[in-house]
């Protein structure tokens, strides 16, 4: 069925469950026209693509701000990193603009070939002759700068078929082993592979998703808060398993008491947030930058923002975060029926969770993941792939229905 029809979001409570994102039985499809303005002002496809291409903006000016210094020593040049940001900002733009005009049920015919694809390709990533191994941790498959992160993927992958299985079973909710068994399966699968590259930001990442769409799918609080609470568990005591991790866990509680080790980055985060005070030191003022703190334009680009911008450009940024949030789920909210209701849902989770990560090591409130600033930190495969879930949220968003203020409690119809 395409993303139109009569479809509403259901915030009542029917056999004692929660608010569930239901569609409406019956009725012929009809295609809803693109709004590009609504009665009280801008759409919020409008303000979807105002708020990414502010954030992307952002990005391009402090990259260049943060990564003079590091491109000078190890290229010889202090523009090469921020040449290659453009060209991957340039890609990821091509991508959300094709992400954005692509019908979102589409995705739904490539959901399996996509997520098998994507296991293969983190299979492949663990072997030594295939993966690219960065830092200690071998994430890539590629050459030179032809690599892509299949672990960014994954994240991709999980959303449309977690979306699509959600909504095919959108009758079977209280049947927990039908709906809740397979997506664990799967989100173990994923994040087992994903944290033996390691990279347990990205696999942070998966169970925010998951269980953001099992909540918001209707699927009784119960068994998602034990399913919770058992990958909590386990990533807590895989975060303690090894020296290296456990110390980033311990150190965030107090850096400055590991300030010569695994807290320097956050100590030097903070340092330069601090200095920053209300208005900042100008672009490329900062002292942060300059070799001081580490990836400065990669995980810790938000210091740099803090530093050169001061309390007003962070708060800026956490704003166009906040909003680009919101808007998320009122695109959730008026969807025309519940898969582009759900995908919604998953692309708003997978991005909000990655600013929250990045942001919150950043100020010291948690463990340093290595999880990048969407939009705004340096990257390649996980800007554009990022840019993508962005367009397939700003084409649901084109499918929007008017919001009444009345939402409609129904019955889920069996989808599939």
């Amino acid at each position: 069925m395409s993303p139109v029809g009569p479809a509403r979001r259901a915030w009542g409570r029917s056999g004692g469950q929660r608010p569930v994102l239901t569609l409406l039985s019956g009725g012929a499809a009809r295609a809803t026209p693109r709004r590009w303005l609504a009665a009280d002002g801008p759409s919020t496809r409008v303000l979807l693509i105002g708020v990414v291409g502010s954030l992307c903006a952002c990005g391009v000016v402090m990259v260049l701000c943060a990564s003079a210094y590091t491109s000078l020593v190890e290229y010889g040049s202090v523009w090469t990193i921020f040449e290659r940001q453009l060209l991957w900002m340039t890609v990821g733009a091509v991508a959300f603009y094709g992400a954005s005009r692509v019908p979102y049920d589409r995705w739904r015919r490539v959901r399996v070939p996509l997520l098998v694809g994507t296991f293969v390709l983190l299979l492949a990533v663990l072997v030594p002759s295939v993966g690219v191994n960065v830092g200690g941790s071998s994430r890539w498959i590629g050459v030179g700068l032809l690599r892509i992160q299949p672990s960014e993927l994954m994240k991709l992958a999980l959303c449309i078929f977690a979306a699509d299985l959600l909504t095919r079973r959108a009758d079977r909710m209280d049947q927990t082993r039908r709906v809740v068994g397979p997506l664990l399966l799967l989100l173990a699968g994923a994040a087992l592979l994903v944290l033996a590259q390691p990279d347990m930001g990205t696999a942070i990442v998966l169970v925010c998703i998951t269980f953001g769409l099992l909540f918001a799918g209707g699927v009784p609080l119960r068994p998602v808060l034990k399913a919770l609470a058992v990958f909590a568990a386990a990533g807590l005591a895989f975060g303690l398993g090894a020296p290296y991790r456990r110390q980033r866990l311990l150190s965030f509680v107090n850096p400055f008491a590991h300030a010569q080790g695994s807290g320097y980055q956050v100590v030097q985060s903070l340092v330069g947030l601090g200095s920053g005070r209300l208005f900042g030191l100008g672009l490329g003022g900062g002292h942060a930058q300059w070799g001081l703190l580490p990836n400065a334009h990669t995980d810790f680009i938000f210091s740099v923002i803090g530093e050169d911008g001061g309390l007003a450009g962070a708060l800026l940024v956490l704003g166009l975060f906040l909003v680009l949030g919101w808007l998320g789920f009122r695109v959730a909210g008026r969807a025309p029926d519940r898969f582009g209701s759900l995908l919604a849902v998953a692309c708003t989770c997978w991005i909000s969770a990655e600013a929250v990560i990045n942001i919150g090591a950043v100020i010291g409130v948690l463990p340093v993941t290595g999880i990048p600033l969407p939009f705004i930190s340096f990257g390649g495969s996980s800007l554009v792939i990022t840019m993508v879930a962005a367009g397939i949220l700003v084409n649901v968003a084109g499918h929007e229905r008017p919001g009444d203020g009345q939402p409609t409690v129904t019955a889920p119809r069996r989808a599939g």
